[in-house]
């Protein structure tokens, strides 16, 4: 065997490298480089499920960030549990060929409860008195033991929202540099988001995207080094190329016009009501699935749909299946948005009617992805007051909302979920080993496979 590291800088594409990446560049520069096609849709999730199992959606299950549970009628984003993902995975299949195999992950998604030996995955914890605590899982427990030790508490806060910031890609690194010392696992996957957030905020084409990009590139050029070091073979990868956007769609808002969304209200806020709606989207970047409680709400969302502006595309049966979607926790509709467009959640006509949460960092009660989270609002004048005066209640045992989100959706810059970027603004494969790689681009189903090569060949 091989031991091999698999490096996931989210959001890298062969159009960021340059003077801002030296260390990436002089990786590239001996690796194969490769474009990496990805799946539908081109989403954390959705990604990293296929390439642990080599599956479409279709296959392990994954069909997004998040969608809707039809048997608890909740939309559930971000979940943890490896056995929401169908397949087998290369860890398992690794283990199969050689009984000494080990390996690690390293805040890949759906890590709890798979069978890696060592698990390294983000877990707050959650007070009865609405406290969030940053934190981490880890397995076994003692890891968690030795990482805070090391390496101090998982900057939870840096990781997703306003604050976010290299700490959270930095101690990630630093943790699996840990792991491949002390434990020496065959295989390491390693996460880095950051770059992902600025590309979010900013658009890849703004140049203060530079001072994001020098500083993933110096945590993923030390951990190459160390990697090297340790006599690793290495693949660097991507899950999605972002695209500059300028247009929000608030697809359930004209859903809701047309009769199909239905709200309750709670103390003023106004939140879905799934079980009462006829149709409703769970929205995930440039993709949103439809769900429709019968044939003729589905065919009605369809005609709203298909006149809405920045759709560009709507796929039903023949297409999901080509589309490697037809699966049952998929919408009875996917639609696709423009290449400049993007899908909001929102589903208040009025932000005077917005839920208490929508204002908050709070990724699991909104029924889509926003990533407006990423930005304090620019209505605050004080911002850092406001931050520490609510803080301050918290930590007199007071009950207090962080309301400190704006409700803009233009703030957002770029967006991902499309397979069809031209290749200088799509995901890339590098790897050290350029005999293991075919000369042709890699299919997202592809890497399960191509890192078994690095593994045994």
């Amino acid at each position: 065997m091989h031991p091999t590291i698999v490096i996931n800088v989210v959001g890298l594409t062969p159009a960021l490298i340059g003077h801002a990446t030296p260390n990436l560049s002089r990786f590239a520069g001996r690796a194969a480089q490769r474009q990496l096609m990805p799946i539908i849709p081109a989403v954390t999730c959705s990604a990293q499920a296929t390439f642990t199992t080599g599956l479409p959606p279709s296959g392990h299950g994954i069909v997004g960030n998040g969608w809707l549970f039809r048997d608890l009628m909740e939309v559930w984003l971000w979940r943890q549990s490896n056995r929401l993902v169908a397949g087998e995975h290369v860890w398992d299949a690794a283990r199969k060929r050689d009984a000494g195999f080990t390996s690690a992950n390293v805040c890949w998604w759906y890590a709890m409860g798979a069978t890696t030996d060592y698990t390294i995955t983000p877990r707050p914890i959650y007070k009865a008195d609405g406290r969030k605590i940053p934190d981490c899982y880890t397995s076994p427990p003692e890891l968690r033991s030795e990482l805070t030790s090391k390496l101090g508490t998982f900057p939870l806060f840096h990781f997703w929202g306003p604050a976010t910031s290299i700490a959270s890609s930095r101690w990630i690194a630093e943790a699996a540099k840990h792991v491949m010392r002390s434990k020496d696992p065959t295989l390491t996957l390693v996460y880095l988001p950051h770059l992902d957030y600025g590309l979010q905020r900013l658009g890849p084409d703004d140049p203060a995207i530079a001072k994001d990009l020098r500083e993933i590139d110096a945590v993923a050029g030390n951990l190459i080094a160390e990697a090297e070091a340790l006599g690793r073979r290495i693949i660097v990868l991507s899950e999605y190329g972002i695209v500059p956007v300028s247009k929000p769609i608030h697809i359930n808002r004209a859903l809701r016009e047309a009769g199909l969304v239905a709200v309750r209200d709670e103390e003023g806020g106004e939140i879905l009501d799934i079980p009462r709606s006829r149709a409703f989207a769970v929205a995930d970047h440039q993709i949103a699935h439809i769900y429709a409680a019968d044939d003729a709400a589905a065919r009605k969302a369809k005609g709203i749909l298909e006149k809405l502006d920045g759709v560009d595309r709507l796929l039903i049966d023949d297409e999901k299946r080509d589309c490697g979607l037809d699966h049952s926790r998929s919408g009875e509709i996917v639609a696709l948005a423009a290449p400049d467009a993007w899908f909001t959640y929102y589903y208040w006509l009025d932000d005077d009617r917005a839920p208490d949460f929508a204002r908050t960092v709070e990724i699991h009660r909104k029924p889509g992805y926003d990533p407006v989270e990423l930005f304090l609002d620019p209505s605050i004048r004080f911002p850092k007051l406001a931050i520490a005066s609510r803080l301050a209640k918290k930590a007199l045992g007071f009950r207090t909302l962080m309301d400190l989100i704006p409700l803009d959706a233009s703030l957002i810059k770029g967006s991902h979920g499309r397979p069809d970027n031209p290749p200088a603004q799509g995901p890339v494969f590098w790897s050290s080993e350029p005999g293991l790689v075919p000369d042709r681009a890699i299919a997202a189903t592809d890497v399960k496979q191509l890192i078994l090569d690095h593994l045994f060949n």
